[in-house]
């Protein structure tokens, strides 16, 4: 049961537990394992735009409103920005070589408990490793246990077929689509809404911690039971 009865006879939503607003997000190294997520800075910017560079046909940023960058310069102008940015709050997915990702998060509400977890781009060193996954787990420990938020949301564009695997993948829940929601890069873009909520999290952070437990893999470092499988 989602709601209880009011005097008047009418449904209203369940009382909210905890205090609110919850604390704002500092802006905190988080460590793992495999790596850690670093407060993005301009001096990233080389081993970003390196890292992205790998990526010779461009496909990765299909979906992303940022435009690929052409030279470096302009990966430090865009990290420069980027480090002097409240919302969304930039990480950088560092592994043991450097910078290999981006992640944030956004649409910051203390008042309501509530933030977006967006501006997710994997370079092709980073897609499909532990540290893709353990970054994720990193930064909704943070978002779920450390500041007590109530919901995560993961919104993409409707068409992004991978982006709407992963949300599914680490536990998000669909919510349904915006149609015409936005404009980028002079288009549509229909955009699909994931969320995960506080009462959810336990069993998805079970599940993503058995799925990274040194007993799934085998000496090669592959898996042997995919996430779905734990």
């Amino acid at each position: 049961m989602d709601h209880v009865m009011n005097a008047h006879g009418q449904p209203v939503g369940l009382p909210v537990a905890g205090p609110l607003p919850r604390p704002r997000p500092p802006h905190v190294v988080l460590g793992g394992r495999h790596g850690r997520l670093s407060p993005l800075r301009a001096a990233h910017a080389p081993a970003l735009f390196a890292a992205f560079a790998e990526d010779r046909t461009g496909r990765d940023r299909t979906y992303l409103s940022i435009e690929p960058w052409q030279t470096e310069d302009e990966a430090q102008r865009w990290c420069l920005w980027a480090q002097g940015s409240a919302d969304p709050q930039f990480y950088a997915i560092e592994d043991g070589v450097g910078a290999a990702g981006i992640c944030s998060l956004m649409r910051i509400a203390p008042e309501a408990g509530c933030v977006e977890l967006g501006y997710i781009q994997f370079s092709p060193r980073l897609q499909r490793t532990r540290l893709a996954t353990e970054a994720m787990l990193l930064i909704l420990s943070h978002v779920f246990d450390t500041l007590g938020y109530r919901r995560c949301e993961w919104k993409c564009d409707a068409l992004n077929a991978p982006s709407r695997r992963a949300a599914e993948r680490l536990g998000f829940g669909y919510e349904g689509t915006f149609r015409q929601a936005t404009v980028y890069k002079g288009r549509n873009r229909d955009t699909a809404w994931f969320s995960l909520l506080d009462g959810e999290w336990p069993e998805r952070k079970a599940r993503l911690e058995r799925w990274l437990a040194a007993s799934n893999f085998d000496a090669l470092g592959r898996q042997n039971r995919r996430l779905s499988e734990v």
